[in-house]
């Protein structure tokens, strides 16, 4: 039995059928938002590939101090990588209460959330105190200048997201999960989520094969 596909208007043969098409409108605000929000991150990547390509080029260029293998310790830096990955796990429970709109789950999500960047953000100041009490400060070789430029730059990253974070919490608390606010929590879950990438790579590059003798 053939069958014809007709469009904007009614077809009385009962051998045809009257297709609706539908014509998308534009896209929602948040999608457009997250959107613009996904450029700026790419340009904050580029800013922290150029951290990335200066780490690779000076790496031993150590001007007879320290090496990598010498004054970094394995063991708390994997702990503050699991806090910070952890961390990335309760932001996304807290994006999905926030999207069912449970209060509970989403200020407990976003408090664990905020403990777990502070420590963090704990063991890298502790790591960095420690580093120029022995006289290891950014300015003792061309190495450490490049290590503490980019490890440093991706704390205040961490330091910035703990900001925002507390923010939405309080804006949660005083305006609910109003649309404008829930376009403003995608931004920092891509934000936050973004630096756990980030810190994977730092992880990666500088702990790991700046350790190599």
């Amino acid at each position: 039995m053939a069958m014809t596909a007709t469009i904007g208007y009614a077809h009385t043969d009962p051998h045809h059928v009257h297709v609706a098409v539908d014509h998308p409108g534009p896209a929602p605000k948040r999608i457009v938002t997250a959107y613009g929000f996904w450029i700026f991150l790419l340009s904050d990547i580029v800013m922290f590939s150029c951290f990335f390509a200066a780490f690779a080029v000076l790496v031993h260029q150590t001007a007879d101090g320290p090496k990598g293998s010498e004054i970094f310790e394995q063991r708390s830096v994997f702990v503050e990588t699991m806090f910070l990955l952890l961390s990335s796990f309760t932001c996304g429970m807290a994006s999905i209460a926030a999207d069912v709109r449970n209060r509970l789950w989403f200020y407990l999500s976003m408090a664990v959330t905020c403990v777990l960047g502070l420590a963090f953000l704990s063991i890298e100041l502790r790591e960095f105190a420690d580093l120029v009490g022995r006289g290891y400060g950014p300015s003792r070789s061309a190495f450490l200048s490049a290590f503490f430029s980019l490890v440093g730059c991706h704390g205040l990253h961490v330091t910035a997201g703990v900001l925002w974070l507390l923010t939405m919490m309080a804006q949660v608390f005083a305006k609910g999960f109003r649309a404008d606010i829930m376009r403003r929590m995608v931004c920092f879950a891509l934000f936050w989520h973004a630096l756990d990438i980030i810190w994977v790579a730092v992880f990666s590059v500088v702990y790991l094969l700046g350790s190599a003798p």
